[in-house]
């Protein structure tokens, strides 16, 4: 079940919520734009929650400086980065040992910024990163990058960019794009829960 947390991003205070289940595998969700209506409580953030916690990972969902009960204020992806890391450290902290950072939208691009500045035990899920509304030219080669999700009808995550983009991120990652899917994978939510499922039970495994 999950309980309440609090802690430091520099001298903020972040909102998240936890749900301890394991320490050999954790997983970090990150929302979409808090500017546009995104925080912790978004329906694919819970859902990526749901189908990691059904495997047995220990699961962290946060919300970003300035959403919800967070401290401070919409920092441009800069200062959000910095709220990645606190997270991952907290979550370290809490003796898990392996953690998948997975984000939504907005948060796909700042877990990819703030990967460069995590340990090699970080791997990276991305679920409809929004090239078609953030340049996403300051993004790295990523190592860490297991996994990518969007849909074949995602206007601000089109396929056929991400396609052209995730090799330059990373060639081995999985690419997954699911047929009929918009954004906020409307009417589909059970296509991306088996492609998550499938994920989480061989990483898990």
């Amino acid at each position: 079940m999950e309980r309440s947390v609090f802690f430091s991003s520099g001298n903020l205070s972040i909102e998240g919520l936890l749900d301890n289940k394991s320490t050999d595998h954790g997983l970090i969700i990150t929302h979409p734009h808090p500017l546009y209506g995104g925080d912790m409580h978004n329906l694919i953030v819970d859902i990526v929650r749901q189908v990691f916690g059904q495997q047995g990972f220990t699961t962290l969902r946060f919300n970003f400086r300035g959403a919800g009960s967070s401290q401070g204020h919409y920092d441009n992806g800069v200062g959000e980065q910095e709220d990645v890391l606190a997270a991952v450290n907290f979550l370290q902290n809490e003796g898990v040992d392996s953690i998948v950072l997975a984000g939504y939208s907005f948060g796909a691009w700042v877990n990819a910024l703030a990967s460069s500045r995590c340990s090699d035990k970080i791997h990276l899920v991305m679920i409809s990163p929004p090239v078609a509304f953030i340049d996403f030219k300051d993004v790295p080669v990523l190592a860490p990058l297991k996994l990518v999700i969007t849909g074949s009808h995602d206007e601000i995550a089109p396929a056929a960019r991400v396609r052209e983009l995730a090799p330059c991120w990373n060639p081995t990652a999985e690419m997954e794009i699911i047929d009929g899917a918009d954004h906020f994978f409307s009417a589909v939510t059970q296509k991306l829960v088996a492609v998550l499922g499938g994920f989480a039970a061989g990483y898990a495994g």
